[in-house]
């Protein structure tokens, strides 16, 4: 099976079930992802509130946090059972919380337990089971530590990384300080398709483009786009045409239509309009009116009693594009 060239990383308080959903709208075949939700919070948390997801959303993936095996391959099970289509292990996220829990970064100095992860994972499901990465952490040598942990991690089963170009510094640099401080190593990720041409290699970090993501497209077999498409989400739109032979997605106003019976019905859940909203607030991004769009939501639609009324008003202030003759 090919992969999905073009997908969205999933990122902490942002890719959200109303995150997924939106972007869905955008583009039918972008693979989307889930926040990392830990092997504990799944296995003793309230599932509905963190798995819960809508058909729509589909192709969508659910990434796990942990360094238990046998939780691990306990949550991969939920997983399948609650229809996600992959499953993949975060051994990227460089905060205290998961390094004081051995899970995330940490993990790429333990490529042997990661194996024995994979290894249950996989024996437990079967839906994908990928990995998502760093090149290396703190002091070590990047390529050697970058292909020792794919080779190990590969031989017990698992044959597509997701590896975000960066080192992360586990010791003096915050979680937003790594995403932008260790330089890419582009060329790295490249090296590790040319090692193991036989695996599905992926690249994250810093990819501020679709132009960007077709050069990556030459060399490697999928990108994944992170704050870009969250800050610009309207680049999503044309993926499926450049990327997945299919249409260009709808117009932004039609997006927000289509939004509308999507928030109609989570508000009558009890969500409020500003946690569906907040994630809109790039759609406009560039265009002229996206400061008075992203003002009006952002004024108003964390008051009591917002609804569809108070986004369909800011859509207003945008005007739409002159129909083409």
């Amino acid at each position: 099976m090919n992969p999905i060239p073009v997908s969205v990383a999933p990122m902490m308080d942002w890719t959200d079930r109303h995150c997924r959903y939106f972007h869905r709208l955008l583009s039918k075949g972008t693979l989307l992802y889930t926040e990392m939700v830990t092997s504990g919070a799944v296995l003793h948390g309230p599932r509905d509130r963190l798995l819960g997801f809508d058909a729509a959303e589909h192709p969508v993936a659910l990434q796990l946090g942990g360094s238990d095996p046998a939780e691990l391959a306990a949550c991969a099970r939920i997983a399948e059972e609650w229809g996600y289509g992959e499953v993949n292990l975060n051994v990227g996220c460089p905060s205290d919380r998961v390094q004081s829990g051995r899970f995330g970064a940490c993990l790429m100095a333990e490529p042997e337990l990661v194996a024995r992860i994979v290894g249950a994972m996989r024996s437990a499901v079967s839906i994908p089971v990928t990995v998502k990465s760093r090149i290396a952490i703190d002091a070590m040598e990047e390529w050697p530590t970058l292909e020792g942990f794919v080779r190990t991690v590969a031989a017990a089963g698992c044959t597509h990384f997701i590896v975000h170009a960066r080192k992360a510094w586990l010791q003096g640099l915050s979680p937003k300080e790594n995403r932008d401080i260790p330089p890419l190593r582009y060329d790295l990720v490249y090296r590790l398709k040319q090692t193991y041409p036989h695996l599905t290699i992926a690249i994250n970090g810093g990819v501020p483009s679709l132009d960007a993501a077709a050069e990556h497209l030459t060399r490697v077999d999928s990108v994944m786009i992170g704050r870009a498409a969250y800050e610009n989400p309207y680049l999503l739109a044309d993926v499926d045409r450049r990327f997945l032979g299919g249409t260009p997605g709808p117009g932004r106003h039609a997006v927000i239509e289509a939004m509308i019976p999507y928030v109609e019905e989570r508000l009558s859940r009890g969500v409020s309009l500003a946690m569906i909203t907040r994630h809109m607030l790039g759609l406009f991004q560039g265009l002229p009116g996206a400061r008075a769009w992203r003002r009006h939501l952002s004024e108003n639609a964390h008051r009591p009693g917002a609804g569809p009324e108070v986004l369909l008003k800011a859509a207003s202030l945008v005007r739409r594009p002159e129909p083409v003759e």
